[in-house]
């Protein structure tokens, strides 16, 4: 399968690192001329030079902004006013306790993790629909289905996600625009491993044993027993953000490691 993506235009949302920055960087292989996003001008700088180093030929540009704000997702919009394909990666993760949990960590975990995507998609989907062609992604969590006690907020706003993607989904139905959310499990990224590499100073192991036994512990039903890549997350977005994937819309397409313990 050849996927060609040299007619479209993508928005990566949170790419500077991780999941975000390996979906960019997948996109651009693919031909896509990519929009990389993030906080300040210095990270979305070296995010490009980093995907222009092991791309040849990547068409790229930024826009730095904090986009779990209203006024981050406006001046993104101002900047580039219409794309053919958004991922809406961008999200927040934080171990805590549910009675720790205070009105403002929900508020902004919301504000970060599902009204980014929902004010994103709300602009750009209707040019897409327009056109007659799209492809709007939200990148949720098997924490959305199987909510994690050590951090219920963080799971919540991935069930929002899916709710939001599959109702866009209804909303979109006839258009040529594909809405799907993705469903990571367990993945090496960045802020994933700068977690676990704190945990492994502190205890002085291994960052190796670390990871295994999180996955022993806290995601037995694994199948793959092990992290994920952000690479293997990564080709599946860049799947569904392709011509060959246009009947694939609505869905809650699982890339866990087979944590999930569920035959659909």
């Amino acid at each position: 399968m050849h996927i060609d993506l040299s007619r479209r235009h993508a928005i990566v949302t949170g790419s500077t690192a991780g999941i975000g920055l390996a979906i960019a960087s997948g996109l651009a292989a693919a031909g896509a001329h990519v929009v990389i996003t993030g906080r300040t001008p210095a990270r979305v700088d070296e995010a490009i030079a980093s995907i222009a180093r092991n791309v040849g030929g990547a068409r790229l540009s930024g826009v730095a902004g904090d986009l779990g704000t209203r006024e981050g997702a406006e001046h993104l919009i101002a900047q580039v006013p219409q794309t053919d394909i958004l991922v809406n990666n961008l999200g927040i993760f934080e171990p805590k306790a549910f009675f720790e949990i205070a009105d403002e960590d929900w508020l902004h975990f919301f504000e970060v993790n599902v009204m980014s995507g929902v004010r994103l998609a709300r602009h750009y989907a209707q040019g897409m629909a327009q056109r007659g062609w799209g492809r709007v992604q939200f990148i949720s969590s098997e924490s959305g289905v199987q909510i994690p006690a050590e951090m219920v907020h963080y799971g919540t706003t991935k069930t929002a996600q899916l709710a939001v993607s599959r109702g866009l989904a209804e909303s979109l139905a006839g258009t040529g625009v594909t809405v799907n959310a993705i469903l990571p499990g367990p993945t090496r990224s960045e802020g994933v491993g700068d977690f676990f590499g704190k945990i492994a100073a502190e205890q002085g192991v291994p960052l190796e044993q670390v990871e295994r036994d999180f996955i022993a512990t806290h995601r037995p039903s694994s199948l793959i027993k092990r992290l994920a890549t952000v690479d293997e997350v990564a080709n599946l977005a860049v799947y569904l953000a392709s011509e060959q994937a246009s009947a694939t819309t609505g869905a809650a397409v699982r890339v866990d490691g087979g944590v999930v313990r569920s035959v659909v």
